[in-house]
């Protein structure tokens, strides 16, 4: 029996212990104007043995992990509920209009910026073509949460379609970035595999990876109307094994796990199903979960100490990241778009690299491949100094750029409405333009369509109850219930002019 063996209540309270740690830390990122990960791993790397452990006054051993496998696993999971609560968030409305300059930036941005990548570190440090691929490819996906919470913590959005190109492209180039870290490994492994087989795996996982995320996700907006489970809860517990079950049935098949768990996530949160709602909220909580998680571990996996034995490196190719790989790949992929060049250089330096890039580092690692710890190490110290140097730089680039607008924060409505079996239509909120015949108009003089309820008024910076009687403003959020076909036709009242007539 192992006298010295840590009792698991410990495991128990330094598990919560950094969990907690890691999400009040995350109250700092908005002061200093830094992306939350940064604070996860910033944790994660004080809690091993190379952080506050080596303090003479702290007399404990600190946290030791080094099981790449494991690393691994997890954040491959978490990557899956991340992405997946990603697609669940997009609306399809806003990206549609960039779909095509999204998809060249998620495919040939990402096959780009990596080959950039690789030759540097070819003409810099005299690796193999294979190896400097390799690198290439775990840092060349991008992270745009990173980017809107930096943002979002300074009062400042983004004008025009710049936030859903962004979210278009960090949602699917994650993918990208992983099929070709998975064929370098094996062309490391197998040299004497052709380079031909590149477009061909690709086009096929990457196909069969949309094709089941769209099959699964339509099924599984189907089968949340029609189960019919007793408890509620269960449909959420329904939506955790969803993931897996479409991640894992689209790997057997050959097909990309990743995209796929992002395309039935963008499916479902598109589509009208049995408490939605609650299962986005759930899923948002979920994602945050695995990202807190995830990045204290990745942070407890790295030697802090290391990293300054790499730095010569590590500056080298984030400055040919940042300042060459990224804005080249962006040009190019932008040519003939109808993209600004100030829009075209604010996405070429908000390329920050966050999650996808650190769980893609562990893969050679548990592949074999040679000096695999070394890599980890190189990509995690990239990831940092993007995260430091682009995340701090947002705000001043966005605003010499006159791409910057005020963020508004929307207070969260006191009333939720949840679809279910039992009552039809849906809460939709809409907002009265100045100018329009419903501005100063009593609600009863309205003339809605008799099925139409509005349950709340959103004003300002708080709610009104609304009566016959109430006086509708400009700018008011009116929230209806009302059925898609009833809401239109209320629309079409509440949107004509005063020198109008309304159809």
């Amino acid at each position: 029996m192992d006298t010295h063996a840590i009792p698991m209540e410990w495991y128990f309270f330094g598990s919560a212990a950094l969990i907690i740690l890691g999400i009040l830390a995350s109250k700092i990122s908005s002061r200093v104007n830094t992306p939350v990960l940064l604070m996860f791993l910033a944790v994660g790397m004080l809690a091993g043995t190379d952080g506050i452990a080596r303090l003479s006054f702290i007399d404990w051993g600190g946290i030791s992990f080094t099981n790449y496998r494991i690393a691994n696993f997890f954040g491959s999971v978490a990557l899956c509920y991340i992405l997946f609560s990603g697609g669940l968030g997009t609306n399809w409305q806003s990206i549609k209009r960039c779909t095509v300059t999204g998809g060249i930036l998620a495919s040939l941005g990402v096959l780009l910026t990596a080959l950039v990548v690789a030759l540097a570190g070819m003409a810099f440090f005299d690796l193999q073509f294979e190896y400097a691929m390799l690198l290439g490819a775990i840092i060349s996906s991008t992270d745009a949460a990173a980017v809107f919470a930096v943002l979002r913590s300074r009062g400042v959005s983004l004008k025009g379609q710049l936030k859903p190109l962004l979210e278009l492209e960090s949602g699917s180039n994650d993918p990208m970035a992983a099929f070709m870290t998975i064929f370098m490994i094996g062309m490391i492994g197998n040299p004497g595999d052709s380079y031909w087989t590149v477009l061909t795996s690709f086009l096929t996982r990457m196909s069969l990876g949309i094709a089941f995320g769209l099959a699964i996700g339509y099924a599984a907006a189907r089968i949340f109307d029609r189960v019919g489970l007793e408890y509620d809860g269960l449909y959420l517990v329904l939506g955790i094994g969803l993931v897996l079950f479409c991640y894992g049935i689209c790997e057997i098949a050959g097909g990309n796990g990743f995209m796929a768990v992002y395309v039935c996530g963008l499916m479902m949160g598109n589509r009208k199903f049995l408490y939605k709602n609650g299962f986005i909220h759930f899923n948002d909580g979920i994602s945050w979960l695995m990202q807190v998680t995830m990045f204290l571990m990745l942070g407890l996996l790295v030697n802090p100490r290391e990293l300054p034995g790499i730095a010569v490196e590590g500056l080298v190719l984030s400055v040919v990241l940042m300042l060459v790989a990224r804005p080249a790949a962006v040009y190019l992929c932008m040519l003939g778009s109808r993209y600004t060049w100030r829009e075209r250089t604010f996405v070429s330096w908000v390329g920050l690299r966050g999650a996808a890039p650190i769980v893609l580092a562990t893969f050679p690692a548990i592949y074999g491949v040679p000096n695999a710890h070394e890599y980890f190490t190189v990509v995690f110290f990239i990831v940092i100094t993007s995260v430091l140097i682009q995340g701090s730089t947002l705000m001043p680039v966005a605003k010499l750029l006159k791409l910057d607008k005020p963020f508004v924060v929307r207070r969260r409505s006191p009333l939720q409405f949840e679809q279910t079996n039992t009552i039809a239509g849906e809460m939709i909120e809409y907002e009265i333009e100045a100018g329009t015949a419903a501005e100063n108009c009593l609600i009863r003089d309205l003339h809605l369509p008799k099925e139409t309820r509005i349950f709340l008024i959103r004003r300002g910076d708080g709610f009104v109850v609304p009566e016959g009687n109430t006086r509708i403003l400009g700018g008011d959020g009116l929230m209806f219930l009302a059925e898609p076909r009833q809401f239109d036709a209320a629309r079409r009242i509440l949107s004509h002019r005063k020198e109008e007539e309304p159809s």
